[in-house]
């Protein structure tokens, strides 16, 4: 019997990152979590850490016990928006370190645990296009697209590939943060928001068989809203 592929997931607690978990359980494999708050539903493929990923120095830590992996994917995110002349730094270092600086730490630690014809995928915004009040997330999305880029160049002769997925507006908890009022969503033309369960489900296409041969790509799945 074949052992099942091992993906590490963070932000598995709700949102998209809780639906990628779920389908990969799905669909027979082992997942390693990292999240500050436990998944609803425990599962005996599904592996919890709870982590702050914030803190360099425990994310270190726990990525030093990481066994061998299949796939990585990048999930975590927040937003916070504010217009020109009231951007707070703080959260533009905050996203910063969690969409960019985190998913570096994340695939620079495992990359020599990373099986060969193995898997990355990142977790961006079709709002790293650009958004009125949104710059400093924005930024901190569009930034994922040269990592994706560069990595899937690095990584070719492996033949693992980096891939960005990229969601318009999607119906999460992030949706309803307080911290993006200012900036409320926008239905889509399709006139409804993109269902967490269709991320993960083109997530999971290509950490699967079929995408082999797509790599260094963004992805976006937006219902119509870039069009």
């Amino acid at each position: 019997m074949s052992t099942p592929p091992h993906a590490l997931v963070t932000g598995i607690s709700s949102g998209i990152g809780a639906a990628i978990t779920t389908r990969l359980l799905t669909e027979s494999w082992r997942v390693t979590g990292l999240s500050r708050r436990p998944p609803e539903q425990p599962n005996p493929a599904l592996t919890w850490i709870g982590i702050d990923l914030a803190d360099d120095q425990a994310l270190d830590a726990v990525l030093a016990d990481i066994g061998p992996l299949d796939a990585i994917v990048h999930a975590a995110g927040f937003m916070r928006t504010a217009p020109l002349g009231a951007l707070d730094p703080a959260d533009g270092v905050a996203m910063w370190h969690l969409h960019v600086a985190v998913a570096t730490r994340l695939v620079d630690r495992l990359i020599g645990r990373l099986a060969d014809g193995g898997r990355i995928v990142l977790i961006g915004s079709r709002t790293m296009q650009g958004a009125a009040g949104r710059s400093q997330y924005a930024a901190t999305k569009a930034a994922l697209v040269g990592l994706t880029r560069s990595w899937a160049l690095e990584l070719a002769s492996r033949g693992i590939t980096v891939n960005l997925v990229a969601p318009g507006a999607t119906e999460t908890p992030m949706l309803r943060d307080p911290g993006r009022a200012g900036t409320p969503p926008r239905l889509p033309p399709l006139g409804r928001y993109v269902q967490p369960e269709e991320v993960a489900g083109l997530t999971t296409f290509l950490l699967g068989p079929d995408a082999g041969a797509l790599t260094g790509q963004t992805l976006t799945v937006c219902g119509g809203a870039s069009l």
